[in-house]
């Protein structure tokens, strides 16, 4: 029996650790992947600003002429274009390089597997799943997230 404590204590010990290099990965890389997502929004944003802007009438290309100090109408044109298509464009790029990076949905699954481990301690701390099942789950949960590094296991006292 002691040895099956030992055990147990020995795969929650895994378990917290692992989830600890998860907690690590995610503090690290969800603000970065958020303010992308924001910046990304915004500029589609701006984009459709610049675009749909003088659709609305006069006022807009007038204001807009006026806070670029632009000479005639068809300046204020260009401008508006060249400010959509740098917004766009950026946007662009931004999301391919988020999809190339596979970063949102690399993400969810850090998330959903820090889940399943959270769940897995508390059953193992309270009893309620045999080694063998808790062994087996860790196993599925962790290979889900190959790309996280196992962080060191503390050495089990005494």
């Amino acid at each position: 029996m002691a040895d099956e404590t030992d055990r147990r204590q020995d795969l929650l010990r895994r378990v917290n650790a692992r989830r600890a290099a998860v907690e690590a990965f995610l503090r690290e890389r969800r603000p970065r992947i958020r303010r992308r997502v924001t910046a990304t929004l915004v500029l589609t944003s701006l984009a459709a600003l610049f675009t749909a802007g003088p659709a609305s009438g006069t006022k807009f290309t007038e204001a807009v002429q006026g806070v670029f100090n632009l000479g005639d109408s068809s300046q204020v044109w260009q401008v508006l274009c060249l400010l959509a298509t740098l917004a766009s464009g950026t946007a662009a790029v931004m999301t391919a390089i988020d999809k190339a990076n596979n970063s949102s949905q690399e993400l969810s699954a850090v998330e959903a597997a820090d889940a399943e481990l959270e769940g897995l301690a508390t059953l193992l701390e309270f009893g309620q799943l045999s080694l063998e099942d808790g062994v087996k789950l860790y196993q599925q949960y962790v290979t889900k997230i190959p790309f996280i590094d196992d962080a060191p296991v503390a050495a089990r006292p005494g």
